[in-house]
């Protein structure tokens, strides 16, 4: 293996491939070959490195050094500067908001600051198609002790000590889970891992995949041992086809080397795995439908009991743990469950991953120790809201989960404090919203995507939450009523009572969380038929400042439907029977010439 006296980690998740992070490697090698430094400094691929709206990403090991939205184009000058010149290149490293000086090294920027690292740890450390590089930072040492120093019975008590709970939304002790699995004495036992992450703005486990796949099987495997189980299954979403190809790609190599199949380290221990790819279901992440998806049959939920330990896929024994759940599997085993329960919360031990988006201005994958506060991870993490507005309110675990207000951003993140709230943890979907949100729109937004979703098997899913749904979409054209609020909690409380699933338990989550915290913007849409946020399409109107506008003409080019007309150099007129109130001209207007209106 070579031995290089620098590295460049270039990450290769998701959000930095779409920007073109596969090119800028390919430039990287390129120039540097023309450069005769193809001996003295390596190029890996690495997994998501978290700082996802600043893509493509690449460090500088062992400088630490932090480039930046790279484009194929400033590679040769990097190379030519940087890497034969010695002179690191400013302008492409991060410059954190309303700052000037630009931040040369990674663990300098407060993004990384708070976060703690276990289910992420090998975070844009490691080439995720390269078993050799899992192996090199301790990859399957915890399986090499869980199958010959350790009983099954040992493993699973190391894990409920840990007090490690499932990381998949509703928080329920692994290791007890596993040990009612292990009790049950039928056979085969199975084994499943959740990575059908269908939430609006979430991309944790999607991440986890495609950055530290061996991770996922490892803690895959510990768990089979511990409950008895030859066989696997991981339940991917075919919409990530990145994380098919390197879990693909870690099974064969984890085969290769001995670590998948029969006898594995001569333990008599067999465990096959196998990807289930999912067709993009939201109902699906219910484990029952699941199961039912990976038997070939419609995905519908079923009642419980009995719970899938009892009986699962093909009626056996089955334990179903998410993506991140598994992944900080082999670290307890690894460092005790004195280890990880000295971090986090008396009830919620350990870290947290959430996929940051919405109104802030650092977005990403961030995992955090339990107990930190929103305000630490939108402020200290997340760089505060963008453009200097207000924050207005959170929403925590997605389209199942709610809306905190502003007021509560004090809230620790643990799953006791988080459900007092009134939303739930969730897989780690964190939305921040700012002053300019509708928070009657984002109820909609949500209620329509669980409404289709629903698999439509129970009454009260199935029309409770389109009858919750139109309401809403009532308010917001400003046709609401009085009643209609009244109407909405009793609905919400009927659908959350009847609903056979998960999907519609929580579905009213986001309709019930803003009506408790945001009540008066629900009352403002009903009795004045106005959207104090300007949001509401159908109660505003785009209008031109006479004495702003300079007859520029862009917003006249932009507008899709040419409701914009005027001459150069004059006061333009939006034609309001025109208008579809996309937006686009107050976007692209230089002068603040436009402004949103009530209707």
């Amino acid at each position: 293996m070579a031995r290089y006296r620098m590295n460049l980690m270039v990450c290769t998740g998701t959000g930095c491939v779409s920007n073109g992070a596969f090119q800028v490697r390919d430039a990287l090698l390129t120039a540097l070959r023309e450069k005769g430094l193809q001996d003295e400094i390596g190029v890996v691929t690495t997994g998501c490195n978290g700082f996802c709206a600043n893509g493509p990403i690449m460090v500088v090991q062992p400088e630490g050094i932090f480039y930046q939205k790279l484009t194929v184009k400033d590679v040769p000058f990097l190379v030519e500067e940087h890497f034969l010149k010695g002179r690191p290149v400013k302008k492409l490293m991060y410059i954190p908001p309303q700052e000037k000086a630009p931040v040369p090294k990674m663990k300098e920027i407060g993004f990384f600051g708070k976060q703690r690292l276990i289910a992420l740890a090998n975070r844009g450390q490691i080439d995720p198609e390269n078993i050799d590089e899992y192996i090199a930072r301790e990859g399957y040492r915890a399986l090499a002790r869980g199958l010959t120093g350790m009983e099954p019975v040992e493993i699973i008590e190391e894990i409920k000590k840990s007090g490690l709970r499932g990381r998949g939304g509703a928080g329920f002790p692994t290791g007890l889970k596993w040990e009612i699995c292990s009790r049950n004495p039928a056979r085969p036992k199975y084994v499943i891992c959740n990575a059908d992450e269908g939430d609006p703005g979430a991309f944790m486990d999607r991440s986890i995949v495609e950055s530290n796949p061996h991770a996922v099987l490892e803690g895959m495997l510990i768990g089979a041992r511990a409950i008895g189980a030859s066989h696997g299954f991981i339940y991917l979403r075919n919409e990530y086809p990145l994380a098919l190809k390197r879990i693909s790609r870690a099974i064969e190599q984890a085969t290769e080397y001995g670590l998948l199949g029969e006898d594995i380290f001569g333990s008599g221990f067999d465990f096959h795995v196998s990807v289930h790819r999912g067709a993009g279901a939201f109902v699906c992440g219910e484990e029952t439908s699941l199961i039912r998806s990976i038997e070939g049959k419609p995905p519908h939920p079923r009642i419980k009991p009995p719970f899938p330990a009892a009986s699962g896929y093909m009626g056996k024994p089955t334990n179903i743990n998410n993506v991140e759940t598994w992944a900080n599997v082999p670290h307890i085993i690894n460092r005790g469950w004195e280890w990880f329960s000295s971090i986090g919360t008396e009830s919620s031990k350990g870290t947290k991953v959430f996929s940051l988006v919405g109104k802030v201005n650092n977005t990403g994958l961030v995992e955090v120790p339990m107990g930190i506060t929103i305000r630490e991870i939108i402020y200290d993490i997340g760089g505060g809201i963008k453009s200097g507005k207000k924050l207005k309110a959170v929403q925590l675990g997605g389209p199942s989960g709610g809306c905190i207000p502003a007021d509560m951003a004090d809230t620790v993140i643990d799953y006791d404090s988080v459900t007092k709230t009134g939303a739930i943890m969730g897989s780690g979907g964190m939305v921040v919203m700012d002053e300019d949100t509708c928070m009657v729109e984002v109820a909609r937004y949500f209620l329509n995507f669980t409404q289709n979703e629903s698999c439509g098997k129970c009454t009260f899913c199935r029309i409770g939450t389109k009858r919750m749904l139109e309401i809403l979409e009532r308010i917001t054209r400003g046709e609401g009523k009085e009643e209609d609020i009244p109407e909405l909690e009793r609905l919400a409380v009927n659908v959350k009572n009847g609903s056979l699933c998960g999907l519609g338990q929580t579905a009213p989550n986001p309709v019930l969380t803003t009506l408790k915290y945001f009540r008066e913007e629900y009352e403002t849409h009903i009795r004045e038929k106005r959207c104090p946020a300007k949001q509401c399409r159908e109660l505003i109107t785009y209008r031109i400042i006479e004495d702003k506008c300079t007859g520029c003409g862009l917003c006249r080019r932009k507008c899709p439907v040419n409701a914009i007309s005027g001459e150069k150099k004059k006061v333009h007129e939006i034609n309001q029977d025109m208008c579809i109130k996309c937006g686009i001209c107050y976007q692209s207007c230089r002068f603040e010439a436009i402004k949103i209106a009530d209707r």
